[in-house]
């Protein structure tokens, strides 16, 4: 079971709201429905949870690159959201896997591809991955971020100010 909410920085402070994963399919999904939530360009935390195995942060600065950061790598390339994450911190293409199925690479059947010494070969590291400052600006260094666990977003909100009903209202 996954959990998700988007914290957004506006003139007020910090505002968090539910949101639905049912429209997301690729990071991208992610990231639009964290730029909607925000007004002027604002920073956006996107919080995925998955049944306190792991969490993932996903920062949106306007139309800046967003920033990532997954607790628990290993767990998170488990399920469907946190592959998404790991995938894009480890520079894995899932669309990959449907080249693999059909030979349009320009291979012989048979063999190998030998410039596809990439990424997806390489394991899931286990632990954290990603970027572990990414709240560091906001008052939580990557140390703090790094010892979070099943309360993680509730740390999160209370750190950058965001009122306790709202946030109990997403959950």
């Amino acid at each position: 079971m996954y959990f998700a909410a988007l914290l957004a920085r506006t003139a007020e402070g910090w505002e968090a709201s539910d949101t639905e994963l049912d429209d997301v399919e690729i990071l991208t999904d992610l990231i639009e429905l964290a730029r909607l939530a925000s007004k002027d360009d604002d920073t956006v935390l996107a919080f995925i949870e998955h049944e306190d195995a792991w969490f993932g942060v996903v920062r949106v600065d306007g139309e800046d690159d967003p920033h990532i950061y997954v607790s628990d790598a290993a767990a998170a390339a488990r399920t469907s959201y946190g592959s998404m994450l790991t995938d894009e911190l480890l520079g894995r293409d899932p669309d990959d896997d449907l080249d693999s199925l059909v030979d349009l690479d320009g291979t012989e059947d048979g063999e190998p591809d030998r410039d596809d010494e990439d990424a997806d070969d390489a394991p899931v590291p286990i632990g954290p991955l990603g970027d572990a400052d990414i709240l560091a600006d906001l008052g939580m260094d990557e140390k703090e971020l790094k010892s979070l666990d099943g309360d993680a977003l509730e740390s999160i909100a209370e750190m950058l100010g965001c009122s306790m009903e709202g946030l109990e209202a997403v959950r």
